[in-house]
C-alpha cells in the first residue's frame, strides 16, 4: 500500500465521520463548550417591566417643559424595590439603573442633568427628550421567543442568555466517547518501577488531553501486553462500551510484535487506509468496526501526538459538532531551511513574535521522534511539504500552532 498524502488521509477520515446523535441534559455550569441539541425558547419576558437604563429621576415629561424646571422628589425606586406610590404634577421619583419605572413616568432624567436644591427638590439643567433612558418591557426577548438554535455551541454569551431565559438545564449533544488502548510488553504505568527492558507509558495522557480539548469523553482501557488474545479481549470489551472511537497506541507497524492491525481485522475492522506520507507518524492506521471509527496511532510518543493534532482532533470536533479548528498560521523562518524529501515533515519548533508582529519560527536542532522533552518545549510544528526546496532565513512557511508564544 503506497503512502497516502496527509491532506487525502484527513479528507477520507472526515468524510466517513458522522456527528454523534445521542443527547444529554446538563446543568448550566456544565454546559460550556457543548452544542445545543434543540432550539431553546424564553420562559419569560426580559425585561419583565419597563425599567431605568440610568441612575436619575423618573418623571412625567409634561412636567419638564424647559431647562430649570423644579421638581419635588416623591420617593425612590431601586433594583428589586419598586416605587409603589403615586406622583402628582411637579413631582419626580429617584430611580436607579434596572429599577422598575413608576406607572406615571415616561422619561428618566440623568442624575448629572439635575442639581439639588436646599429644600430637597431638584432643578433640571438639561432638557431630556421624552422617553429617554427607559428600557421597555420585552426589549431583550419575550416569553416563547426562540433565542438559541440547535447546533449552536454554548459560550459565555449564550449561557448567560439561557440563564436569563430561566433555563437551569439545557439539551446538548453527547460528547463523543473515545476508548484509548495502549499496547506493548515494554510499558508500565506512571508511578511503577519499570523492569530492565521497560519504559513508562506516556502516550495515552497526551492523546487523552487532546481528545478532551476536542470535546470527547475518555475511557482509558489501560495497557495490554503484546498478545493477540489479550488485545482481542480488550477490543471486544471496548466494543461493549457504546463508544464512538477506538484509539490504539502502538502495534500498528510491520514488526513481528505489531499485532494490533491483524487483531482488529479478526475483530471485524474494515481497514480504510494505513501509512501516511508524513514524518513523524507514518504508521497511522484508520478503519471502522461497524459504526465505531478506529484510529491506530504510532507507539512513538511524538508521532502519536503529531497524529492526534492532525487527525484525531479534527475527527472528534466533527463528531462533537464543534467548528473545525484551524491551527495553521503563516510564519517567517528565523533560520535557513533544509531541502525535504517525499514525506511531509512536521518539525518541532519554537515560535516568537517579531517587532512587526510577524510570527517567527525556529526549528529545534534535534528532531528524533522519541524525544518528548523537545515536544514539550515546542510552540508549534514547522510544516515542510514534500520535495520542498532549501530556503533562506526569512522565507514564508506554514506552522501548526500548538500554543501561543510567550509575549
Amino acid at each position: 500500500m503506497s503512502l497516502l498524502p496527509v491532506a487525502d488521509a484527513l479528507n477520507r477520515l472526515l468524510s466517513a465521520a458522522k456527528p454523534v446523535q445521542r443527547t444529554d441534559r446538563v446543568q448550566l455550569h456544565d454546559a460550556a463548550g457543548r452544542v445545543l441539541a434543540e432550539d431553546v425558547a424564553a420562559r419569560l419576558t426580559q425585561p419583565p417591566f419597563d425599567n431605568s437604563a440610568m441612575d436619575g429621576y423618573a418623571v412625567r415629561h409634561a412636567n419638564i417643559a424647559g431647562i430649570g424646571s423644579v421638581l419635588s422628589v416623591a420617593g425612590l425606586s431601586s433594583a428589586g424595590h419598586a416605587f409603589e406610590g403615586t406622583a402628582g404634577p411637579g413631582e419626580a421619583v429617584r430611580i436607579f439603573t434596572g429599577a422598575p419605572l413608576p406607572a406615571f413616568a415616561d422619561t428618566v432624567i440623568l442624575q448629572e442633568d439635575t442639581e439639588p436644591l436646599e429644600d430637597g427638590r431638584i432643578r433640571t439643567t438639561f432638557l431630556t427628550p421624552k422617553g429617554r433612558h427607559i428600557r421597555p418591557r420585552g426589549q431583550d426577548f419575550t416569553k416563547g421567543e426562540v433565542v438559541l438554535k440547535a447546533g449552536q455551541m454554548l459560550d459565555a454569551g449564550r449561557l448567560t442568555v439561557a440563564a436569563a431565559m430561566n433555563h437551569p438545564q439545557l439539551p446538548v449533544y453527547a460528547r463523543p466517547r473515545v476508548a484509548i488502548l495502549a499496547t506493548g510488553d515494554e510499558l508500565v504505568p506512571p508511578g511503577e518501577t519499570p523492569g530492565a527492558s521497560q519504559i513508562i507509558a506516556s502516550n495515552s495522557y497526551g492523546v487523552a488531553a487532546i481528545a478532551r480539548q476536542a470535546g470527547a469523553e475518555i475511557i482509558d482501557l489501560g495497557i495490554v501486553r503484546d498478545d493477540k488474545q489479550a488485545i482481542l479481549d480488550a477490543v471486544r470489551q471496548a466494543l461493549q462500551m457504546d463508544i464512538d472511537v477506538l484509539v490504539t497506541l502502538g502495534g500498528a507497524s510491520v514488526g513481528d510484535f505489531d499485532l494490533v492491525q491483524p487483531v482488529l481485522g479478526e475483530a471485524g475492522m474494515e481497514l480504510d487506509f494505513w501509512r501516511i506520507a508524513m514524518r513523524p507518524g507514518k504508521p497511522l492506521m484508520v478503519g471502522r468496526l461497524g459504526d465505531i471509527q478506529v484510529v491506530g496511532l504510532p507507539g512513538n510518543p511524538v508521532s502519536s501526538l503529531v497524529c492526534s493534532y492532525l487527525f484525531l482532533e479534527p475527527l472528534l470536533r466533527k463528531l462533537a459538532r464543534l467548528p473545525a479548528k484551524n491551527r495553521v498560521s503563516r510564519a517567517v523562518a528565523a533560520v535557513p531551511l533544509k531541502q525535504n524529501d517525499r514525506r511531509q515533515d512536521y518539525i518541532r519548533a519554537g515560535l516568537a513574535h517579531a517587532p512587526d508582529d510577524a510570527l517567527l519560527v525556529t526549528p529545534f536542532e534535534k528532531q528524533d521522534s522519541s524525544m518528548m522533552k523537545i515536544f514539550a518545549e515546542s510552540d508549534g510544528l514547522l510544516i515542510r511539504p514534500p520535495h520542498a526546496p532549501a530556503e533562506d532565513a526569512g522565507a514564508l512557511c506554514d506552522v501548526l500552532v500548538l500554543r501561543e508564544p510567550a509575549a
